[in-house]
């Protein structure tokens, strides 16, 4: 049996662009680097974090950089040893270093995205928003941004309890939050680095796109489970129009 003929995809007989049913019918999306266009702030508030607790952060920008897309909480108990004291020291420097950033207008949504998000909902698709930043961040960003009511929820670690990428559980918290599908197949994941190509593989998800406005290219993206790689998050409603059709 064809995984075709698992998944149904019935198609709306007046308009053959616009499935009733979609088979991806849960669609979960990144930001940073994906939906939104944040000039490097993560390394520049990872500095200032670094910084204020006396640490260099030459010495650890290209773990830092290995590991875009993790929680930051996880990369900083590695950075530290285990050291959860130290850690959660760093991470509180980090996200007050980051909100900052944010509050003085360094972000913007990557060219396209809101677009693609409005389309991927008139699709009939269910979209949701995570971040491995922790929630205080996350709506910084979605109100500089004016993007609070841009979907119907929008996920950080702690929401999944705990652990962010490359585990799969924001993926599968979408899923049990929203009940958007029925079957993690009819998941559609998207983000730019290889954690976040991980999450949704792990995840289960029957697509996986990588694309490459943010952190890591389309080798690493594809080494790390990417089914598809796109140039922006813009292309992705059009791609899924026509794996449907």
């Amino acid at each position: 049996m064809t995984e075709s003929t698992l998944i149904e995809n019935p198609v709306n007989p007046t308009n053959a662009t616009t499935p009733v049913n979609p088979t991806y019918g849960l669609v979960v999306l990144d930001m940073a680097g994906t939906t939104v266009a944040d000039g490097g702030l993560v390394e520049r508030a990872f500095s200032a974090a670094a910084e204020r607790l006396g640490e260099d952060p030459a010495t650890m920008i290209d773990y830092v950089r290995a590991t875009m897309g993790e929680s930051k909480i996880s990369v900083f108990r590695h950075l530290f040893g285990g050291d959860e004291q130290r850690a959660q020291q760093a991470n509180l420097a980090f996200e007050e270093a980051y909100g900052e950033l944010v509050s003085g207008g360094l972000i913007a949504p990557i060219p396209g995205a809101a677009e693609a998000v409005a389309t991927l909902k008139e699709q009939g698709r269910t979209v949701v928003l995570t971040t491995g930043f922790a929630r205080v961040t996350q709506d910084a960003i979605l109100d500089a941004l004016g993007w609070r009511d841009l979907v119907e929820l929008t996920l950080c670690p702690a929401d999944a309890g705990g652990r962010g990428r490359p585990y799969p559980d924001m993926v599968l918290a979408a899923l049990l939050r929203t009940g958007a599908v029925d079957d993690v197949r009819r998941i559609a994941v998207a983000g730019d680095t290889s954690y976040d190509m991980l999450s949704g593989s792990r995840a289960g998800a029957g697509l996986v796109a990588g694309v490459l406005t943010g952190a890591h290219g389309e080798s690493a993206l594809e080494e790390h489970g990417a089914t598809h790689v796109l140039a922006s998050i813009a292309e992705l409603p059009a791609l899924l129009r026509e794996l449907e059709a």
